[in-house]
């Protein structure tokens, strides 16, 4: 029994040591890394990195050999995490799929990734692929570029330090430069949008959901085929930044114990800084998205 407790707690130091701020900043830690952190031995941590990965908890990133924490816990944030954030997110993102026919995420950044914690399907056999708790790159997704918002190009710059952006569909960022200036875009057109950067032929467009404080803690996105959006793009976007609104609205209201207001002001971000809300008050109260595979 007392095996098995020393166990179990060598499992939560690991996975919280992989919860921290270095973890993130860094992509991930590798085994040395982590025993060191810990004050343990390298045979010992390996052992337990290794259990937690058969469980989903940690994943081991096949090049660099870090390991990060694993889509199951993001999986798991749905019953344990942030509760208020993902009820409220729920029947936006369903409003959405319903009114546009395309796939309709929440999702949230982990260092320079994007993991998507809820998702709403779209109706057609032509969708993209639900990807709840994997991770996908921030510098090629709609979300990933909503999340980023308030990024200055030297934060960008230091996020994605020593990390190659792999050309993996038509119109993938080439570096941090060309990021910042989708994300710049982004802010100036009031949501972001990813056309054929991380597969081709899927779509999307996102927008930033901040909390009371005005921090960007998520971002809503929908995607979907490009033959569908590419058109009715103008249309998403601007549902997809009123959802955000909304969404950050309802937060805000929580954390100020149920006083009304409106959007949130990020602290210490420029004005331009922030994604905007859309006029269309018709669509505020009717539509939320965020990340999804390649979105």
């Amino acid at each position: 029994m007392a095996e098995r407790e020393t166990s179990i707690r060598r499992g939560i130091e690991a996975l919280l040591t992989l919860a921290s701020d270095e973890a993130a900043a860094e992509g991930g830690l590798g085994v040395t890394r982590v025993a060191r952190m810990l004050g343990r031995e390298k045979t010992q941590v390996s052992r337990t990195l290794a259990t937690l990965a058969e469980y989903g908890l940690v994943d081991r990133d096949p090049d660099t050999r870090a390991y990060r924490l694993g889509w199951r816990l993001y999986a798991m944030a749905q019953v344990a995490g942030s509760r208020h954030l993902l009820d409220s997110a729920r029947p936006l993102l369903s409003d959405l799929v319903a009114r546009f026919g395309e796939g309709a995420h929440l999702s949230v950044l982990q260092g320079g990734e994007v993991v998507t914690v809820l998702s709403e399907q779209s109706p057609h056999a032509v969708r993209a692929v639900n990807w709840i708790g994997r991770n996908t790159p921030a510098y090629c997704t709609s979300a990933g570029k909503a999340l980023l918002l308030d990024r200055t190009p030297d934060e960008l710059a230091a996020l994605f330090d020593g990390r190659a952006f792999v050309a993996s569909a038509p119109a993938t960022p080439r570096d941090v430069a060309e990021l910042a200036r989708a994300i710049g875009e982004a802010r100036d057109r009031g949501y972001a949008i990813a056309d054929e950067e991380m597969d081709a032929g899927l779509t999307a467009a996102a927008a930033p959901v901040r909390d009371g404080p005005g921090r960007i803690v998520a971002a809503i996105n929908v995607s979907g085929p490009s033959f569908r959006m590419r058109p009715r793009l103008a249309d998403v976007g601007a549902a997809v930044a009123a959802a955000a609104a909304e969404l950050s609205a309802r937060l805000g209201q929580a954390a100020a114990g149920g006083a009304s207001g409106g959007m949130p002001r990020s602290s210490g971000a420029s004005p331009s800084s922030r994604v905007r809300r859309s006029t269309n008050s018709s669509s505020s109260s009717r539509t939320a998205s965020s990340s999804g595979g390649g979105s």
